[in-house]
């Protein structure tokens, strides 16, 4: 769903409404308070009278339009350009294309990022499936060493010796990812053993991953083979994490050419945005899936 199609079939704010409320209700409104389903049509408000607990309420309660002040027609265009957005889309670059202050484009973006969310809805990876980690942040600069503005900069170090956020995914060949943002300290043997198990058919699959240590303890529980990147990144059996490394070079190119910084508290929301992309690369319609997920009318 591109924004020309946005334009020819939701020209009026009259005709998202509709749209919304076929796609939540099904053509019987519920009342998102106590749930009954016998209302009394509001016209002039938009807006229904449940009948059951004496309270009004409209389709965009409960979901992610919830008290905007904004036309659903500017939803409906910023949730088309920040899915076809492969490489993610900027707050203020979403702020120009819709004519709105770059704060409300990110609240926007945020809340679009709210259904594109998984983790209630995730099955179990099976077959091969590749692990690695990444490990997401810029370089030290000038005065980030604790010392005040006028303070050395911290040497840069590569690799698990950095101070950057660390991320841990998984890909199924062929199939979805599943990646998690971790503090330094988690990245333990126990720690992605147990996330291992959380997300992966254990019985039903063999895992690819480096000979980072951590990693050691997952042939005690499944089948697991490892590929040594001093040698080669595809071993003569085929093993290799080449996918998963895709995956976070995509991610990588996202970060650093469109938000350039990203936050702890607000990392995961932005790893959810690629990793819903990368899941449902193969939808036909994803604007009406994600439409239906932000409006709570699938689980």
């Amino acid at each position: 769903m591109n924004i020309v199609r946005i334009y020819e079939l939701f020209p009026t704010e009259a005709d998202c409404l509709a749209h919304v409320e076929k796609v939540r209700w099904a053509g019987t409104p519920v009342c998102p308070y106590c749930k009954a389903s016998r209302s009394t049509p509001l016209p002039k408000e938009n807006r229904y009278h449940c009948n059951a607990c004496n309270t009004t309420f409209s389709v965009t309660v409960g979901t992610i339009f919830h008290h905007t002040h904004l036309p659903l027609q500017k939803w409906f265009l910023a949730l088309s350009i920040v899915l076809n957005a492969k490489k993610g889309l900027s707050a203020h670059q979403l702020a120009r294309d819709l004519e709105v202050h770059k704060n409300t484009g990110w609240r926007m973006a945020m809340q679009i990022r709210k259904a594109m969310a998984e983790s209630d809805q995730r099955e179990l990876l099976t077959g091969i499936v590749e692990m690695d980690e990444t490990y997401i942040g810029g370089k030290p600069r000038r005065g980030n060493s604790g010392s005040g503005s006028q303070g050395p900069a911290k040497k840069a170090t590569g690799g698990r010796g950095t101070n950057k956020t660390p991320v841990v995914g998984m890909v199924q060949r062929g199939g979805e990812i599943r990646a998690k943002v971790m503090r330094k300290y988690q990245l333990t043997a126990k720690n992605l053993s147990a996330l291992v198990r959380s997300n992966v058919d254990i019985g039903n699959a063999t895992l690819h991953t480096d000979q980072y240590k951590g990693y050691l303890r997952i042939k005690n529980f499944m089948e697991h083979k490892v590929v040594n990147h001093s040698i080669w990144y595809v071993a003569q059996d085929g093993t290799h994490t080449n996918s998963i490394e895709s995956f976070w070079a995509l991610l990588k190119r996202g970060i650093v050419g469109q938000y350039h910084k990203v936050s702890f508290r607000h990392l995961p929301r932005y790893i959810d945005e690629f990793s819903y992309r990368y899941n449902h690369r193969h939808v036909d319609d994803l604007f009406a899936l994600t439409l239906a997920r932000a409006v709570g009318a699938t689980s």
